[in-house]
């Protein structure tokens, strides 16, 4: 798929492109970024920026298997990165980082409501996926603003730098922003 451009009342929602690598490298060089983002390589160097913007993420694009977004305000600074990863036929996971000088204003949990709108509708997704370490409350704040439902904490389920830590995990579901699904759910009884 060819990258998509999206906005909110705030926010250009665009692929991050070679000439964003200065950006995406600064960004990541804060501390916070680097411990709970368990793909950021510590130390993350420049290589890392270049190989993400230059490569991983048109690479992600033209084979439909992650959708990665930079977050811009309306003058072209960087205030996030976001991506959809597809997991399964029907199932993309949501994961989301924020620029530190910019964390605490929404445009995280902004960004992903339209992502995820975009997702249900033109990917055709029924089931979105939030995964984070415990102990990351501020992903968990942005996926329970944008109204995931925290289902539990899956043990060992992910790897951070080598290293198996327990994640929570939610879902947001078409239904839950008002939107049709592709396929019929039908929800557990007692």
């Amino acid at each position: 798929m060819e990258p998509v451009t999206l906005t909110t009342d705030r926010l250009l929602l665009r692929t991050v492109r070679p000439d964003d690598t200065e950006a995406v490298y600064r960004a990541a060089q804060d501390p916070d970024t680097q411990r709970w983002i368990s793909q950021f390589p510590s130390p993350y160097l420049r290589e890392h920026a270049e190989g993400f913007t230059g490569r991983m993420v048109p690479e992600g694009w033209a084979c439909d298997s992650m959708y990665t977004f930079g977050l811009f305000l309306p003058g072209g600074e960087l205030t996030g990165v976001l991506g959809i990863t597809m997991r399964a036929l029907g199932v993309g996971e949501v994961g989301f980082w924020a620029v530190r000088e910019h964390r605490g204003r929404g445009y995280v949990t902004e960004a992903t409501l339209a992502a995820a709108r975009w997702a249900f509708t033109a990917l055709s997704v029924d089931r979105l996926e939030w995964r984070a370490e415990v102990g990351n409350a501020a992903s968990r704040a942005v996926a329970e603003r944008a109204g995931f439902t925290v289902e539990g904490t899956l043990r060992s389920g992910v790897n951070n730098k080598g290293v198996r830590r327990d994640c929570w995990v939610g879902s947001l579901l078409p239904s839950d922003l008002g939107l049709p699904s592709t396929a019929p759910y039908l929800p557990a009884r007692g």
